[in-house]
């Protein structure tokens, strides 16, 4: 991987994330960033348990989709989500913090392939994620 790869992924992470109050506002921090991978992580809060007093599968989800489009838009080519998947595997808890690794699989000109780990700070995975992509017209940042 090369200096300015590296450099773009990190650019393209921290303008994408300037942009998104949906990431902002769940108090998700982006704590690594690579081309085609990113770590991103969200404490479990009050407000995001359910019923069972645990954290709800929408936002386990949203947290896999923001490393998710971190990943898949590091290349700095405007990419969206074309559909995903996830499988829940354990609970996670309030005051737990989670951490989202998102890793390209695959990916040709304009469609990628995208898996997530959700695990807590403590290594048990909570969730399965994977994503898959499409690149539209554009950048994420002037190169």
């Amino acid at each position: 991987m090369g200096k300015d790869a590296q450099g773009l992924a990190e650019r393209s992470a921290a303008a994408m994330f300037e942009r998104d109050r949906a990431s902002q506002g769940l108090g998700m921090r982006i704590v690594e960033m690579a081309p085609g991978r990113a770590r991103v992580t969200m404490r479990v809060r009050g407000d995001m348990v359910n019923g069972h007093a645990i954290c709800h599968g929408g936002f386990v989800f949203t947290l896999a989709d923001s490393a998710f489009a971190f990943a898949c838009n590091s290349h700095n080519h405007a990419t969206v989500a074309a559909g995903a998947t996830v499988d829940f595997l354990a609970p996670a808890r309030e005051g737990e913090e989670l951490i989202a690794e998102a890793t390209e699989v695959w990916r040709s000109r304009r469609t990628g392939i995208y898996e997530v780990t959700v695990t807590t700070g403590q290594g048990v995975k909570v969730a399965l994620f994977r994503g898959r992509a499409h690149q539209i017209d554009g950048a994420v940042v002037d190169p």
